[in-house]
């Protein structure tokens, strides 16, 4: 038995850290504009609010393009769709710190997009293939982390760059490192050949399930509630503490550090306990962390001790980040024979739900609401995205899969019947 056979075995874990390395890479690339946006905006000579539309129009054309980029690529032997894609998404890069102004900037921020759109849901499905079906959850919840890592070490050190060398430097640094992937991903990552899929009709039919639908509406209703805090963490700290700069910075810190943990950890908790009570577990700690954000709020508005602030952002951290490998898993088991698209829809919606989060959160401080008004908000779509998974969870349970292991050759196969 070889290993592009079956998954791989616990010590064979170089293709796991590649794959991490593959969403660190996308996801610093994805986030590091913001830190940034001053000095493009001086440079390309365009307003600041101008510049921002670098990342909306990232983030709108990921979560428009992932789903039928994922039909169109289904066929395709994932090792080169993802050290291909690597290859283009780092020359994509180096040519964008040569960008002569902004809308040829613009134009090379949507052509990142729709190859990091093609690349991110293959390497969740390949983690799930290559890994033994009782390690899947944790292997999904490492290269989940390579996103949530991004935040708090990919973002500051291409922020540092831009900051000492110029914006394009912080280009270059992320060209480089996607091809230096793409290299290790060469050495390191298994042949697993693409879905042996009977048409695109049939990858429609899978997608259209209302056990796959539900799942895609609580992730767009999770990110929502959950992305609203991070989003607004600045008015969140002034309005419960009174004080931001370094406060912020640390409770930053201490978000993203307990979302990597969370990543991880429930990425084990899904091994031991299932996909569906981890996800309702994380969903159930994400409202209650959002609830005591606002009792803070209220009972200590701008006295709360920064310690306790920190504490139930550390919870909210762990389960708004530690929900991604569970969900992930979910949707590979409702959809076995179309996993790489079925986490395409549901990164979109992901990306539709971190829209929603900022949109619903700036007409709640516009109104006067205040970052106490945004918790609030963020707690009841919370609550009500708990109601959701818990109705489809009970409706639609995932299938437990059967075995030690299994081939990665097909996963157009539907979960053998138990017994």
């Amino acid at each position: 038995m070889t290993t592009d056979e079956r998954g791989m075995r616990p010590r064979d874990w170089g293709w796991l850290v590649c794959l991490m390395l593959v969403s660190f890479a996308i996801g610093t690339d994805d986030f590091v504009i913001a830190g940034v946006l001053p000095a493009i905006s001086a440079d390309l000579r365009v307003n600041e609010a101008t510049a921002g539309q670098l990342v909306t129009a990232f983030s709108v054309t990921y979560a428009v393009a992932a789903p039928p980029l994922a039909v169109a690529t289904a066929t395709v032997p994932r090792r080169l769709l993802v050290i291909g894609g690597m290859s283009v998404f780092a020359l994509v890069n180096l040519v964008s710190a040569l960008a002569p102004n902004y809308p040829v900037l613009m134009a090379l921020r949507v052509l990142s997009a729709l190859v990091a759109a093609a690349i991110t849901p293959a390497t969740f499905a390949m983690a799930e293939r290559l890994a033994s079906p009782e390690r899947a959850g944790r292997a999904i919840g490492v290269v989940a982390a390579g996103l949530t890592v991004s935040l708090f070490l990919g973002v500051p050190i291409g922020a540092f760059l831009g900051s000492t060398f110029g914006w394009r430097s912080t280009f270059v640094a992320v060209g480089l490192f996607s091809l230096a992937v793409a290299a290790a991903g060469a050495l390191l990552l298994p042949a697993v050949a693409g879905s042996v899929t009977s048409g695109v009709r049939a990858q429609l039919r899978t997608l259209s399930r209302p056990a796959v639908l539900l799942c895609v509406a609580g992730t767009t209703a999770g990110a929502c509630a959950g992305l609203m805090t991070y989003t607004y963490i600045a008015p969140i700290t002034r309005d419960l503490t009174g004080g931001d700069g370094p406060i912020l910075a640390l409770l930053i810190a201490v978000v993203g550090l307990s979302g990597a943990a969370g990543t991880f950890l429930c990425g084990r908790a899904t091994d031991r306990w299932g996909a569906d009570r981890t996800l309702l577990a994380t969903y159930a700690g994400l409202v209650a962390a959002t609830v005591a954000l606002t009792l803070i709020g209220v009972v200590g508005r701008g006295t709360a001790p920064v310690w306790l602030l920190a504490g139930a952002l550390a919870v909210w951290g762990f389960a708004g980040w530690g929900f991604n490998p569970p969900m992930n898993m979910r949707m590979l088991r409702l959809a076995p024979d179309a996993g790489t698209e079925a986490v395409a829809l549901n990164t979109s919606g992901l990306y539709v739900g971190i829209a929603f989060a900022g949109a619903i959160g700036g007409m709640v401080l516009a109104g006067g609401g205040g970052g106490v008004g945004v918790t609030v908000a963020a707690a009841g779509i919370g609550a009500a995205t708990l109601v959701l998974m818990a109705v489809s969870v009970r409706r639609f349970p995932s299938p437990t899969p059967q075995g030690s292991s299994r081939p990665i050759e097909d996963t157009s196969a539907p979960p053998r019947p138990a017994g």
